[in-house]
């Protein structure tokens, strides 16, 4: 007797679909999707069948799609079928196999769904393939929400029979008689999961029988775990980021008492695509590396003296900017740079972004720049010279703002201005200076 009681209740309580919904089934005429279509018929759903043929297996796959057309009819629901060039897609996205037969189908299902009205897309695994997942999870590595398996619902995508095992289909299908092909490529030791299922989870059954009854109970402590994680890291985003012109600011002292740190961090920055490595450097480097920085593919993350601060990279990365003696303006990041060559000696005074320069002692080409290693200037109004690392510390510039400060070089070298900050006494104006070039920076935004 088919377990329709159960099939509704699970259903129900997982609130994967009111008794109203149109659903779409993936039916790959398997004998886990054919027991769902007879359980979605005998609960009286509204559904219809999809059927993928991936045109992987030949004559074998040819069956199995005219299989699930007959089985559409005879049920008296929709059929709806595509072929796929599977290889083709994969050698042009440069993905497995599996992976090209997963995103093809689920686009497909999408595609389906919107065009006939379909809520949901019911997949037919169940606890076994629950199983196999997280065993695979583990051999590759993973977090918290790695350990739940599969999820009854996840946005249209909903399971219905994972309140079976493969071994209770089994029992069901057979005494209920119902027809279903086999895919000869389950039986082979190939596939990663296959692997897994056919010689690995024999293996952990010898050691408990009850091996699906343990993992279900697993499974719900893992799901109560993954809550509360998030529970609590959606505490912290409220209560430990301080954001300022569109920079993230993470207190390190707020980050030292995380517990568990390493947890907490890696779970906060991998959105913004940080690894758990990273997050160790991190670590290790709280009390002794202020100014180093680390890189996602999006995010950076500078380690300053009292914050983590996260900064999203721009499309632009300051590096250099040419200036010859006939050009009157330069782009330079957020900045625009005016030039203006005056035969008076006229000294700016009080305006921290314009500075007058003695033009003779110009060598032309000369650069705008972001600051370097080891850089060095002589300060106006101060004795010898002076790394720019020891000058930006001396003037409490923020890490993350000493990066964008343009550094005013010239051709022979030297550093003749510290935009916005100071000019070098070399280069200062004096009583035997003929005419100056005024440099002025503008900030565009």
């Amino acid at each position: 007797m088919l377990p329709v009681n159960q099939f509704v209740n699970f259903i129900e309580q997982n609130s994967l679909f009111t008794p109203a919904a149109k659903i779409l089934a993936a039916v790959s005429g398997g004998i886990d999707s054919v027991l769902m279509v007879h359980l979605l018929k005998a609960a009286g759903y509204d559904f219809g069948i999809a059927h993928c043929n991936f045109q992987l297996r030949g004559n074998e796959a040819l069956r199995d799609q005219a299989f699930c057309r007959d089985l559409a009819t005879a049920l008296g629901v929709p059929f709806h079928t595509v072929n796929f060039d599977t290889e083709q897609y994969a050698a042009d996205n440069r993905v497995s196999i599996q992976m090209a037969a997963r995103d093809l189908r689920y686009q497909w299902f999408e595609t389906i769904g919107q065009q006939s009205g379909y809520e949901v897309v019911a997949l037919a695994h169940h606890q076994n393939d629950t199983i196999e997942t997280i065993l695979l999870n583990l051999t590759r590595g993973t977090g918290i929400a790695g350990l739940h398996g599969i999820l009854p619902k996840n946005g249209r995508l909903v399971r219905p029979l994972l309140f079976l095992n493969r071994t209770e289909i089994q029992t069901i299908v057979s005494a209920e008689g119902l027809a279903f092909v086999e895919d000869s490529s389950n039986a082979s030791a190939k596939y990663a999961r296959n692997k897994i299922r056919l010689e690995v989870v024999p293996k952990l059954k010898e050691l408990n029988p009850s091996l699906e009854k343990t993992f279900e109970n697993n499974l719900l402590h893992f799901r109560d775990l993954e809550l509360l994680l998030e529970l609590k890291l959606d505490e912290l985003r409220q209560a430990l980021p301080q954001i300022h012109n569109d920079l993230t600011y993470l207190p390190i002292t707020k980050v030292k008492n995380l517990n568990p740190k390493r947890l907490l961090l890696f779970k906060l920055l991998d959105e913004y695509g940080f690894n758990e490595t990273t997050i160790d450097d991190l670590i290790a480097s709280l009390d002794k590396h202020p100014g180093r920085v680390f890189e996602s593919g999006t995010h950076t993350l500078l380690l300053d003296r009292e914050n983590i601060i996260l900064k999203q990279k721009t499309a632009t990365h300051l590096s250099e900017v040419i200036i010859n003696a006939t050009d009157h303006e330069a782009n330079f990041g957020v900045y625009k740079l005016n030039l203006l060559h005056d035969d008076s000696p006229l000294i700016i005074k009080d305006n921290p972004l314009a500075v007058s320069i003695d033009a003779d002692k110009l060598v032309y080409p000369l650069k705008m720049r972001t600051w370097h290693e080891g850089d060095h200037f002589f300060p106006l109004g101060m004795k010898g010279k002076k790394k720019l690392s020891d000058f930006f510390i001396n003037q409490k510039v923020p890490l993350h703002q000493k990066e964008e400060i343009p550094i005013l070089v010239n051709g022979n070298g030297e550093i003749m201005w510290v935009g916005g900050y100071r000019p070098d006494e070399r280069y200062k104006v004096s009583d035997n200076t003929k005419k100056v070039t005024i440099f002025e920076l503008f900030k565009l935004t």
